[in-house]
């Protein structure tokens, strides 16, 4: 069964791949990742195909010395696979079996071509995993020829080899199926599990509804709940209408559309947000002259900072965003918006921290997005400059036209470097061991990201 495992394993990508984030997200497989499987999975099924044919009993019941048989080689020159509207998938192949004949006068090498068909039902379990079965399976036999140009076999022998040949395969090849599938759902249901997004963050992923399934692809809505400290993130308030990923949107040509609504970066935010991620200290250095924030420098601009401190002090920006930053998504146009809460701290003698005064930020963001080891990644560049102003101050009036240049260049690089890097890590997309997605394109649409990509298996 060491073939069939490993032909499973070449089928997780096409069924597997099938699921994607919370009530909102539609992962859609099309006719070229069956194709794509189908080229890739001769050469395990040929290896799956190569049974033990056991030897022949007389009408005596002895053993015969012209009943042992061995399957030198299975060539697999065709596998085809194709959807099976509102059912599942259809396998047909194509295999030419070697058997050499031990006993007769001579050896005897015999090709025999069978032809395979299986109706595979794809459908939801209770767990919220896909599930398979055999409906219907066959193995079909054509005429066997002699392949070593024997004349010397009698006819009575030669038909009851091919006979019993028959038999032993009729019988072994829709288990070995069977076995194949069994092998499928139990690597399937490995889906249903957590995976890391942080350190202290996990997503997990699961089907909501069953497969739609038409003649041209197989469509799931998937669920996908993040997770902070075990605890499920939801949002507070949400449309909870289905996500329709249009038929039109994406490119139908590639194996796999992936469409995430707007829902699942509101809820990627929000885990990011929960978990204190977007906030970060900008320390100042007193020989740095790159960094120009410490106490020397600000009381040039601020007489009650130079009067307080007339030796320079190191000065720190706590960066903290209470509030959720938002995302739009229109046509070819991704942005964020972040409103974070800047305090500006000073070590005074006793090194304890004392706030001289506290900023209102805004941040609009463009967000450009990618795909790589199977996860959906970001990076941020400013949009319209950073708006600063005043929330409260301990040393007196501030002139924010010189504090934006003082500040906001300084804080706006530590922010973007963060953010980006905190962005660049990425969230997993539904996947299996093994399973990269092949030149994905990230398209933006209205309130949704497509993406669309092929499938490449390494082992």
């Amino acid at each position: 069964m060491a073939g069939a495992w490993r032909l499973g394993w070449l089928l997780v990508p096409l069924l597997a791949t099938l699921g994607a984030p919370l009530p909102g997200t539609v992962v859609r497989l099309n006719k070229a990742a069956l194709n794509y499987v189908s080229d890739i999975g001769k050469a395990p099924l040929q290896r799956a195909l190569k049974v033990t044919v056991p030897d022949f009993l007389d009408q005596n019941g002895e053993v015969l010395q012209s009943s042992r048989f061995q399957v030198l080689d299975v060539h697999v020159p065709h596998l085809h696979l194709k959807f099976i509207a509102s059912f599942g998938v259809r396998l047909s192949a194509t295999a030419n079996f070697t058997v050499r004949v031990f006993g007769v006068r001579e050896a005897l090498e015999l090709g025999l071509p069978v032809v395979l068909l299986a109706d595979v039902h794809v459908a939801q379990d209770s767990i919220g995993t896909l599930v398979l079965g055999i409906a219907t399976c066959s193995a079909r036999f054509r005429m066997a020829s002699v392949l070593n140009g024997s004349n010397r076999t009698s006819p009575v022998q030669l038909a009851l080899a091919q006979k019993h040949i028959k038999a032993v395969l009729n019988n072994k090849l829709c288990l070995l199926i069977s076995g194949l599938v069994q092998d499928l759902n139990v690597h399937l249901g490995t889906l249903i599990g957590l995976t890391p997004v942080g350190p202290e963050s996990q997503i997990r992923y699961s089907m909501t509804t069953a497969p739609t399934i038409t003649g041209d692809y197989m469509s799931l809505d998937v669920s996908a709940v993040l997770y902070l400290l075990g605890v499920p993130i939801h949002l507070p308030f949400h449309d909870a209408s289905p996500f329709m990923l249009p038929w039109a949107v994406g490119n139908r040509s590639a194996m796999v559309n992936v469409g995430l609504s707007q829902h699942v970066f509101e809820s990627v935010l929000l885990l990011l947000q929960k978990a204190g991620s977007l906030n970060l200290d900008i320390t100042g250095q007193l020989n740095s002259e790159d960094n120009t924030l410490n106490t020397s420098v600000m009381g040039r601009l601020i007489p009650e900072v130079a009067r307080q401190f007339p030796e320079p002090m190191p000065v720190v920006l706590k960066v903290q965003l209470g509030t959720t930053p938002t995302v739009t998504l229109r046509a070819n146009n991704a942005t964020l918006r972040l409103q974070p809460f800047v305090e500006v701290l000073v070590a005074s003698s006793n090194s304890a921290f004392q706030t001289l005064f506290s900023l209102d930020v805004v941040v609009n963001l463009s967000l450009q997005l990618s795909v790589s080891e199977a996860k959906l990644r970001g990076t941020t560049s400013v949009l319209g400059g950073v708006q600063v102003s005043v929330a409260s101050s301990n040393v007196g009036s501030i002139d924010m036209d010189q504090m934006h240049t003082l500040t906001g260049n300084v804080f706006q690089k530590a922010l973007l470097d963060h953010l980006n890097a905190l962005l660049g890590m990425g969230i997993a997309l539904p996947s299996v061991l093994n399973l990269h997605y092949a030149h994905p394109e990230v398209l933006v649409c209205e309130g949704y990201v497509v993406i669309s990509s092929g499938l490449s298996y390494q082992r």
